[in-house]
């Protein structure tokens, strides 16, 4: 049967690739990428045969036309390559990711499927520092964390759950590593309710939400001018009691959790706590180890990495 050898779980943002140069904190910067480095060193010794990148999307894949709670990618996977990130097909393993979202709906979670799936820095970022040189497929599982309705983190959780034991009930010995990219604690300059922006930039976003498919480039420089411009909002206090919970094994607690609250404690941007969620589900919530946490204003967030070994 196929097992889950790690799980890693690790912050993104595209300034780290386009604003390296802009830094102030070169300390806490060059922590996380070390922390990134010595992550990607354990995947590589754990010989995968395929990872599963739970990560989300800002709108370059998904738009307001329809936003599933989780998706799958089945087959094709394409790079957008926005903020410096990997651009184009990625490596893949379509049989598997097949089996993986038969076994997933069969066990209750209805995941949609894609088989001709954008990722963009969301995932990307993760492959681009986490899978350097090492030639395994991809399998990416997005997950809504920017238009609500979210989904329940508990339901992330049974998620997680669900992915551990259909990758236990695969025939062959099949060696996974699970991904979660995304957090932690951030504010992004969006509109809290995208159904009643207020300003502007706001307008201009939702615009962009609803009508980039196929066309996200053209949104792009304004985006990206509206996120550089932003105000760093980072609570590192919830960061590292979160990282701490992740040590002692006890991110379960963090399933009872609302949108409101995880916004409260952790920014907007801290709704990507459901991609670590599903992470840590699918190994059984086993106590890990921190390999990094820097609070990054320029990067506008909490940047962390971490491992969960299996129990």
């Amino acid at each position: 049967m196929g097992s889950i050898v790690l799980g890693v779980g690790a912050s993104h943002s595209t300034l780290m690739n386009t604003h390296w140069d802009k830094v102030v904190h070169t300390e806490r910067a060059t922590a996380f990428r070390d922390g990134l480095l010595a992550a990607r060193a354990r995947i590589a010794e754990a010989r995968p045969d395929v990872v599963i990148v739970v990560g989300s999307n800002h709108f370059r894949g998904f738009w307001l036309d329809l936003i599933p709670s989780f998706t799958l990618g089945l087959g094709e996977v394409i790079a957008a390559g926005d903020g410096g990130t990997p651009q184009g097909p990625q490596h893949t393993d379509p049989p598997f990711a097949q089996a993986l979202a038969a076994e997933l709906v069969a066990a209750g979670t209805e995941v949609a499927i894609s088989a001709r799936l954008t990722i963009d820095h969301g995932q990307s970022h993760a492959i681009q520092w986490l899978l350097d040189g090492i030639d395994v497929p991809v399998v990416p599982l997005v997950v809504n964390v920017f238009a609500a309705p979210l989904p329940r983190m508990s339901r992330c959780v049974e998620l997680g759950a669900n992915i551990a034991a259909a990758v236990a009930s695969m025939p062959d010995d099949r060696r996974v590593v699970v991904i979660s990219s995304g957090g932690l604690s951030h504010r992004l300059p969006w509109p809290s309710d995208w159904t009643d922006p207020e300003g502007d930039d706001e307008e201009f976003l939702v615009g962009a939400w609803l009508n980039g498919r196929g066309e996200w480039r053209r949104y792009d420089k304004r985006r990206r001018e509206i996120i550089v411009a932003a105000q760093p909002t980072i609570f590192p206090d919830f960061d590292e009691r979160f990282l701490a919970d992740l040590e002692k094994g006890d991110l379960r607690a963090y399933a009872d959790l609302t949108t409101e609250q995880i916004e409260e404690r952790a920014g907007n941007g801290g709704q990507e706590l459901r991609t670590w969620m599903v992470m840590a589900g699918a190994l059984g919530f086993a106590p890990g180890k921190a390999l990094a946490y820097a609070p990054m204003p320029e990067w506008l967030t909490g940047m962390a990495a971490a491992l969960i070994e299996p129990a």
